[in-house]
């Protein structure tokens, strides 16, 4: 496989096999001179049609372990505001020579059309577009469920078991939808809290269940509860009547934590909307594994781009590191 669109495209050995080459970039991130000269040579771009912190700057920092070139590409301050096509954006890179190519973009299937198209010959990395899908975010997601839950003993495991509980702007969320079909994938229960305004139409077919009550999906017991942030720049109409209401029936407060049971695990994309979604004393507690996941995102797509521009391809995740 040349590219990563979509958890879809990912079956449970590739994806397993991801993991643990995370697992190896994870151990390099722990040493002093945090350096590997796998991508020494290669060139990859970020090329961000919208805002980003923790994914630009995390693939940012995982190409330049691997000591790739990289090349910071915003539509502010680009071409772009000139009315630059996407098209014509791609064929400047592939001028430059890049071998790799990190896209966000508000267009639902951008990235497919950018991989799809003789426009480009580098590798494509998903990393966000739309509500549709960001695979990456949902491998740092699996990749810190499975190191919490089994530790040094997470090689080669996937997630069979495992209840996952991903709560609240389902509609407009591409988080929920790569986590959805990856955790599934890795052999997990998914299930599906939000508002009925925030499910997303034609949801009757996929394999999740969805809850219309917070307190019925926390009864119900779960391993992990994935809370999404409020896409407040995605929504043109009024999907819940005010905040408090929002934060009052679909917010993880205290008592919902302390319900959830200890042993559960708090997740969040980010960034938060504190006093929202989440309250602080949920997303500092102990069982959050938020400045996890920003940590370990980094591994993650270490380990993806090595995979992809590396000696290996991504359907040969076996391969050792050079």
């Amino acid at each position: 496989m040349k590219h990563l669109l979509s958890t879809r495209d990912l079956d449970q050995s590739t994806a397993v096999g991801l993991l643990d080459i995370a697992e190896d970039m994870d151990a390099v991130n722990r040493r002093e001179i945090k350096k590997l000269p796998t991508l020494r040579g290669r060139t990859v771009v970020n090329l961000f049609y919208e805002n980003s912190t923790r994914t630009r700057i995390s693939f940012e920092a995982a190409a330049k372990r691997l000591s790739a070139d990289v090349i910071n590409f915003t539509a502010k301050g680009s071409s772009v505001t000139k009315g630059e096509s996407l098209k014509d954006t791609a064929q400047t890179l592939t001028a430059i020579g890049a071998d790799g190519v990190v896209i966000r973009h508000s267009a639902d299937g951008a990235a497919h059309r950018l991989a799809q198209t003789d426009w480009i010959d580098a590798s494509v990395v998903n990393a966000g577009d739309g509500t549709h899908e960001h695979p990456t975010q949902a491998l740092l997601d699996a990749f810190t469920i499975r190191k919490r839950l089994h530790g040094d003993a997470s090689r080669g495991r996937a997630l069979d078991g495992v209840r996952v509980l991903i709560v609240g702007d389902i509609d407009h969320s591409r988080v929920a939808r790569s986590d959805l079909w990856l955790l599934t994938t890795l052999g997990a229960e998914v299930a599906f809290a939000g508002p009925p305004t925030l499910i997303p139409f034609g949801i009757d077919s996929w394999p999740v269940r969805v809850y219309d009550d917070f307190d019925e999906a926390i009864a119900a017991g779960f391993d992990v509860v994935i809370m999404l942030r409020i896409q407040l720049e995605r929504m043109h109409d009024a999907f819940f009547p005010t905040s408090e209401e929002y934060t009052r029936l679909w917010g993880l407060g205290e008592q919902r934590l302390r319900r959830l049971g200890e042993q559960a695990l708090v997740m969040h994309p980010g960034p938060m909307n504190r006093g929202l979604e989440i309250s602080s004393f949920a997303a500092d507690s102990a069982q959050a594994t938020v400045r996890e996941q920003v940590a370990n995102g980094v591994s993650v797509r270490m380990a993806v781009l090595y995979s992809l521009l590396g000696t290996a391809g991504l359907g040969d995740t076996n391969g050792g590191l050079a």
